[in-house]
């Protein structure tokens, strides 16, 4: 829990200097935290980070080798999953994504941003996420 705190304080600090830079425009920003192949299950790793959307932002469509399951530790995030309606996420709120869900997160729109904390269970040695069109 410790460790997780430093980490959302230091993405705090990254944001906070990319706003201070001329012409720079915020981003989300997905950080990992640990890495652990599961126990038992040969090819599976289990993967613990978080990702933090300034007002504005979103991260753009995308798939997950496996399944996520997620934890709104603040501000107010929309889930989009495509061929379902969106989820209105605040703090306190969890989610889960299966294998293969194209799904996009946002900030919602007029809030101050948000932050997730996520675990992912997902094949050993592919990209943890990849975009889709």
């Amino acid at each position: 829990m410790k460790f997780m705190a430093i980490s959302l304080a230091l993405g705090a600090i990254v944001l906070s200097a990319a706003a201070d830079e001329p012409g720079s425009a915020l981003q989300p920003v997905r950080t990992i935290f640990e890495r652990h192949d599961q126990s038992g299950v040969p090819g599976k790793e289990i993967v613990i980070g978080s990702a933090m959307l300034p007002a504005g932002t979103a991260i753009g469509f995308h798939t997950h080798p496996g399944d996520e399951a997620g934890y709104v530790l603040k501000g107010v995030l929309i889930l989009h999953t495509r061929g379902q309606p969106d989820k209105v996420l605040k703090a306190g709120d969890s989610f889960f994504n299966p294998r293969g869900a194209v799904h996009s997160l946002a900030a919602a729109p007029g809030a101050e941003g948000g932050t997730a904390v996520s675990t992912w269970i997902v094949d050993k040695g592919q990209p943890l996420a990849t975009m889709v069109p």
